[in-house]
Formats: C-alpha cells, sequence, structure tokens
C-alpha cells in the first residue's frame, strides 16, 4: 500500500483493512487447527500426553542428573507416575478434542498471524523503520516456539512431576481429570512462549520511547523480585524449579537491555547525521 493511499484511508478505511486482515488471520488458526484435529492420536498421545510417563526425555535426563549427583532418592527415576488421567464428563473427551486443536493451530499458525499483524501495521512506518524492523517476523516466531519448547521440556514436567507426587494423605489417590491435564501442559507452553517473545516488546517499546536501556537497568531489581514471582507461579513451589525457570528469563532480561541499547544508538546516529 502507498504511503499516500495510506494517508487518505480514513478511520473507517483502516478498520475495514483491520478486519480483513483478522479474518485472515482466524482462517489461519482454523486451517490448522482442522489438521491438528485430524492428526489427534498423534497430538494426544505422543505430544500431549508425553509428559504424564516416565519415560520422557526430560524425566530421563534429570534421572541420569540425579544419579550422578549420588541422588537416588528422587521421583525422577520412578517407574511410573501415581496417578491415572480420566474424562469425568460426558463431553469431556469432544471438548478436550476441539479446544487442543484449536490451541495448536494458534501454535502452528503463529508466524501467520503475525504476518498479517505485520502487514496492517508496516504501510504505516516510514522506510528506515521497515527496513530496520526486517527479520520481525521469523524473529518472533523463533522466540516463540523457543518459549513453547522451555514450558513443553522444562515446565511442563517439573509441574507435573510435583503435583502428582504431592500427598497430604496416603488415603487420597491421583485421579486427574484430562481437561486438567491438558490445561497445564497448554497453560506452561503458551505462556512460556509469550514470555520468551520479551527482547521483541522492549525492542518495539524502546523506539516508541516507552523505555530506555537506563530505565531497565535501574529497575532491574525489581524485575527479578518480578521473575522469581512469576516463576513461582508457573512451577512447583520448589526452589529449583523456579530457578530453572528463572534462569533463561533473566537471560532475555539482560539481552532485552543490549537490545533496548542498540535501538537507543542507531536513534542517535541518524539524528546526528540529519543535523549534518
Amino acid at each position: 500500500m502507498a504511503k499516500k493511499q495510506l494517508d487518505e484511508m480514513s478511520f473507517l478505511d483502516h478498520l475495514e483493512d483491520l478486519r480483513w486482515h483478522l479474518i485472515r488471520a482466524t482462517l489461519g488458526i482454523l486451517i490448522a487447527a482442522v489438521l491438528a484435529g485430524i492428526a489427534y492420536k498423534f497430538i494426544f498421545d505422543v505430544i500431549i500426553f508425553a509428559p504424564t510417563r516416565m519415560n520422557f526425555a526430560t524425566y530421563e535426563g534429570l534421572c541420569r542428573i540425579s544419579q550422578f549427583l549420588g541422588i537416588n532418592d528422587t521421583t525422577f527415576c520412578a517407574e511410573e507416575f501415581p496417578f491415572v488421567i480420566q474424562n469425568r464428563t460426558v463431553a469431556g473427551q469432544f471438548s478436550a478434542h476441539i479446544w487442543t486443536s484449536i490451541y495448536a493451530g494458534f501454535i502452528i499458525a503463529f508466524p501467520y498471524v503475525l504476518y498479517q499483524l505485520w502487514s496492517f501495521i508496516s504501510p504505516g512506518l516510514k522506510i528506515d523503520e521497515r527496513k530496520s524492523s526486517r527479520g520481525f517476523i521469523f524473529i518472533a516466531s523463533l522466540l516463540f516456539f523457543t518459549g513453547v519448547l522451555f514450558g513443553y521440556y522444562i515446565v511442563t514436567p517439573l509441574s507435573i512431576n510435583f503435583l502428582a507426587n504431592y500427598k497430604i494423605s496416603d488415603q487420597i489417590s491421583n485421579e486427574f481429570d484430562v481437561s486438567s491435564v491438558i490445561a497445564i501442559i497448554r497453560s506452561s507452553a503458551i505462556a512460556s512462549g509469550f514470555v520468551f517473545e520479551l527482547p521483541i516488546i522492549i525492542y518495539f517499546f524502546t523506539k516508541i520511547g516507552l523505555v530506555t536501556p537506563q530505565f531497565l537497568r535501574k529497575y532491574r531489581k525489581y524485575a527479578l523480585v518480578i521473575v522469581l514471582i512469576l516463576s513461582a507461579v508457573i512451577t512447583p513451589p520448589d526452589i529449583a524449579s523456579q530457578v530453572i525457570v528463572a534462569i533463561p528469563i533473566l537471560i532475555l532480561y539482560q539481552v532485552s537491555i543490549y537490545i533496548s541499547a542498540i535501538v537507543i544508538k542507531n536513534q542517535k546516529r541518524k539524528e546526528s547525521k540529519a543535523k549534518s
């Protein structure tokens, strides 16, 4: 879309343009959801329920680490989890199928959703701003998928292992509802995916002047507290799990400071060139 055409567009024209981008993004999610729904056996048996089995890669790795450190009494080396998964409602399995397909569709179609968002925003940017934002879709998608994998392979197994072995009485047996198990896996993966978008968010916040490297450094200690609270919310209440989750988030925060500093440096360089 040419700049002149963009300037001539009314507010209602912008809304109409946004509506079509949202429709295309929704269609992309629905198509991916249909494909995920067709492959439901693979989605559930191989992906969703894999962290509920002790042969999951994360448990095997943590078991080897525990044995290497001489820790033999660990739940990571058990033969099976002390719980069963069951369905307690009439439409429970059908609902699990539909909603899991939709969330899986969103994850699969995430790059396309970003593309539609960027297609709506980019015409309003200056040429140099569009050039400096090249690779946005690729980098944002890579960060999101990295976060999803982190949530799936780190946050989810730690949560399930802790909650499955937590007991207040030997008289109580764990019989988890399928919707509850799926909710833990879904929330851990998607929440981690969005948390890993922090560098992208800081980049754009710096571009529009909402944050600066000095601001991020000044409030680093408060960010540390927030990260630890966030880690405590999405992981079991044990120190090891919280540290494992907190470390990559803190690294992302530090990376965000460097990104913010680069953006400010580039802006100052352009301003000095414009004055000369």
